[in-house]
């Protein structure tokens, strides 16, 4: 089992008693939820690193359930409600297209650049129903960094709104097979440079609620996302990873319920602001969160995905530790370096075996963040360097 429990949520300034009981009722709360038998039991993964023994496997299995919540709300944009049963339908439309009229394939990757908008979430969740890698970009990127992260990562297709066609557009022009769905057009012009064509989401034919993903299944050792965290090195997390976030946001909920004397799953279903970009790990880990529980998700005055602080909440089968540059720990409150281990935790850097093999040290990945601890969490607080997730 992990040698860190989750911190209880923190309000106000308790006294120590309070502060004492409150983490005898977390403390409560997890062994109920991690006991064996119980929701969130953990064993020991092929890795070594803790796992949840049930639960979906794949973010496929995860996001199939979701069909089941039917007309109840899972995105908010303005006036605009799309239903669960709506997103599923054009997520399922564009898995097909993907793989039926692009020719694309379990293992090609797709590139998911707009703003938080709900067709992030199509785009997202289509290119996972596909058995396809999401490359979601935060808009940092311009230029030639930009360039850089494409040509690491090699798509087969941008899924862009108009902001981000005018970035991608002449990269994506230059290379031939290279397909473009424009969500929203904005500013952009209907065409990339040099005569390449660009498909708009609102030409597709509108989907059907009651047809099928693609008969693919991605197995949980499949790569399933792929996190650029700044330079042209990115992270790959697999699909038994990205579930495990998945429930990380089940289990969070479940213990805050039961620490405070509720029964988990009987409350009213969340309404979730996320302020982070979609593309951000918090803000997956948030949409997670929603998803499990029937939920919506309001996208709020999105915050930049670099430089702003977060919090980082150990669970039962994550890890966190913060060292100096060469590995020795470091006080609390004192900067350092994150690690990370458990089934969540990225298996390496996407197409770079020599930087993996320097990233991980007995199980633990080092990010590439800056972060303090805490008692029981972890704050992040930028970035180690410049030169990438391993900097």
């Amino acid at each position: 089992m992990p040698h860190t429990e989750p911190s209880p949520p923190v309000t106000g300034r308790p006294s120590d008693r309070e502060e004492r009981e409150e983490r005898e009722k977390w403390a409560g709360a997890v062994a109920r939820l991690t006991a064996p038998g119980a929701p969130f039991a953990v064993v020991r993964g092929e890795r070594g690193t803790p796992e949840y023994a049930d639960g979906p496997r794949t973010l496929r299995e995860f996001v199939e359930t979701t069909w089941a919540y039917g007309d109840a709300v899972f995105l908010v944009d303005g006036e605009r409600r799309w239903s669960y049963g709506e997103f599923f339908a054009a997520a399922s439309a564009l898995a097909v297209r993907l793989t039926e009229r692009y020719g694309l394939r379990p293992g090609d990757r797709a590139v998911v650049g707009t703003r938080s908008l709900p067709e992030w979430q199509i785009a997202f969740w289509g290119a996972q129903l596909a058995g396809i890698v999401a490359v979601p970009l935060d808009g940092r990127e311009d230029g030639d960094a930009l360039g850089a992260v494409l040509d690491d990562c090699a798509p087969g297709v941008l899924l862009v709104d108009g902001e981000w066609l005018e970035r991608a557009g002449e990269w994506a022009a230059r290379r031939d097979g290279v397909r473009v769905v424009l969500f929203r057009e904005g500013r952009a012009e209907g065409r990339l440079p040099g005569g390449a064509a660009v498909e708009r989401y609102a030409d597709f034919p509108a989907p059907d609620p009651w047809a099928a993903p693609p008969a693919v299944e991605p197995r949980p050792e499949d790569d399933s996302v792929i996190l650029y965290g700044g330079g042209a090195r990115g992270a790959v997390t697999t699909h038994l990873a990205q579930a495990g976030a998945a429930l990380d946001a089940r289990y969070r909920t479940a213990a805050a319920a039961l620490a405070r004397g509720a029964v988990p799953g009987l409350g009213p279903v969340p309404e979730t602001p996320v302020a982070f970009p979609f593309s951000h790990p918090v803000a997956l880990a948030a949409v997670y969160g929603a998803m499990a529980a029937g939920g919506s998700v309001v996208a709020a005055e999105a915050k930049g995905g670099g430089g702003v602080p977060y919090e980082l909440e150990p669970t039962p089968v994550t890890e966190f530790r913060v060292t100096g540059p060469s590995g020795e720990p470091v006080p609390d409150r004192g900067p350092g370096r994150l690690w990370v281990r458990g089934q969540s935790a990225p298996r390496g850097h996407w197409r770079d075996p020599e930087a993996t093999a320097e990233a991980f040290d007995g199980g633990w990945f080092r990010t590439g963040d800056l972060a303090v601890r805490h008692g029981g969490g972890v704050t992040v607080v930028g970035r180690a360097g410049a030169g990438g997730v391993n900097a």
